[in-house]
């Protein structure tokens, strides 16, 4: 491919520049006096920038088509931290807005080289070709799936999606603590709406669906990775809308609009900025909240794949009984997993010597990350092992990673460092994690998850 790219362009600029000296020719021999020797002069100069030009181009060309795909698909992700700086210059939403859009039209780098084996895993039925993947909040209205998901991520959540559309708090509600790696945001589930969500994961659906139909590649024998969306799994996150009575309605009709593309659901319980909704992380509210959508998943048509697992995002500023309520739950309406966790209320260090950590909202990113993990290996306990668990909060690196996953999660999400680092950082946190594991001499994930608390 880049070989065929380079030799178009010099094809380009060759035709170009025929084209432009033989009308340069024609109008300076039939205007120029006979004794405008200046005329020879610019002439040889401008022959000779040209040839210079053309040189580069070509030895450019050589060089670039000689070069394997998996080696200039590094240069392109490697090139996105020139963006970066500029992304800095910019208001928080502003330049999370541009992005999402970047993504939209798959203006990003689409990742060409294999994930480590090492690294692939299958929960809930389905493979995963790595455990790393974005989290909720980033591509709210599942604008960008495929950019998304092409960027490498083993899995990307979309949402929350509530059912009425709805603007959220007002701005500015999202606010950057640069030198300490975190970002406090109170949008209030900004959301377009189950409807506009639904068009769109229909369309990429049914994209999906011709793609495999008229492809002739894949054999019947051949293990396929990913899920509804392409070549990733993709999730599905839930809120209610703010002026709601009704939670668990909210929640069914997001499972009888959505469920149907999604590889796995969530039913967020735990955002700081939506009124009264962390309450549902009661044990009675939230079993019952549970059964209800449970109910509402199960009585829908499911094919051979069955109905899409069934997930709560719970927050990190809970209380031991918190914790024992909830995983009693879990356990009794055999749930298929949790996230952990949301953001946060607290402040932790050093957030809370940066002036802006006055602004009320939930704070994510590295200072979220201790309290976050402590909160999975205690969630992890108090299930046994038993469900599945997603580690999210404050991961910046593979090693990040690696100790979520040692300390119970089977998956891990990541947000705010991708809003600081990029696309560049995907690739980055994989080749760290896979070289964790390989240190510690595990031949899997599985292998791993758990390990602290053995």
């Amino acid at each position: 491919m880049a070989a065929w790219s380079s030799r178009k362009l010099l094809r380009d600029v060759f035709l170009k520049r025929a084209v432009s000296n033989r009308i340069s020719a024609v109008r300076d021999f039939s205007s120029a006096p006979e004794n405008a020797p200046k005329i020879g002069y610019y002439s040889k100069k401008g022959r000779l920038l040209t040839g210079a030009t053309l040189g580069l181009l070509i030895a450019g060309g050589a060089y670039v088509s000689t070069v394997d795909e998996a080696t200039f698909c590094g240069w392109l992700f490697s090139a996105t931290k020139l963006v970066n700086p500029f992304f800095a210059l910019m208001d928080a939403e502003f330049a999370h807005r541009l992005a999402v859009s970047a993504a939209a039209r798959c203006w990003v780098p689409r990742e060409k080289r294999p994930d480590p084996s090492i690294l692939g895993l299958e929960v809930w039925g389905r493979k995963f070709s790595n455990p790393v993947g974005l989290a909720a909040g980033f591509d709210k209205n599942a604008e960008a799936v495929d950019g998304l998901l092409g960027l490498g991520f083993g899995f990307v959540e979309v949402g929350s999606v509530t059912p009425v559309p709805q603007d959220g708090n007002p701005k500015p509600r999202m606010f950057r603590l640069r030198n300490e790696g975190a970002v406090i945001n109170r949008c209030g589930f900004n959301s377009e709406g189950i409807v506009a969500v639904a068009k769109r994961l229909g369309a990429q659906h049914g994209k999906r669906k011709l793609d495999e139909t008229s492809s002739t590649s894949t054999q019947n024998n051949e293990v396929k990775q990913g899920g509804k969306a392409g070549p990733g799994i993709l999730g599905v996150n839930l809120g209610k809308n703010k002026t709601s009575e009704d939670a668990a309605a909210d929640y069914v009709q997001g499972v009888h609009t959505l469920s149907q593309f999604a590889d796995y659901l969530v039913i967020n319980v735990s955002s700081p900025n939506t009124p009264g909704l962390r309450m549902l992380q009661g044990r009675k509210q939230l079993k019952d909240l549970v059964k209800k959508v449970q109910a509402a998943r199960d009585e829908m048509q499911w094919g051979e794949e069955g109905p899409p697992p069934l997930l709560v995002k719970i927050a990190p500023d809970l209380s031991k009984e918190d914790l024992e309520d909830i995983a009693a739950v879990a356990l009794a309406l055999h749930l298929d997993g949790l996230i952990i966790s949301n953001t946060t209320i607290s402040r932790p260090q050093p957030a809370d010597e940066n002036p802006l950590s006055l602004e009320t909202g939930g704070l994510s990113g590295k200072p979220l990350f201790n309290l976050s993990t402590n909160i999975l290996k205690e969630m992890y306990i108090l299930t046994r092992g038993r469900i599945p668990l997603i580690g999210c909060g404050g991961v910046s690196s593979g090693e990040d990673a690696y100790k979520k996953i040692r300390a119970g999660a089977t998956l891990v999400q990541l947000y705010t460092a991708f809003a600081y680092g990029g696309p560049a950082l995907i690739p980055q946190i994989k080749a760290e994690l896979a070289a964790c594991l390989e240190r510690d001499g595990y031949k899997s994930i599985l292998d791993a998850v758990g390990a602290d608390c053995r």
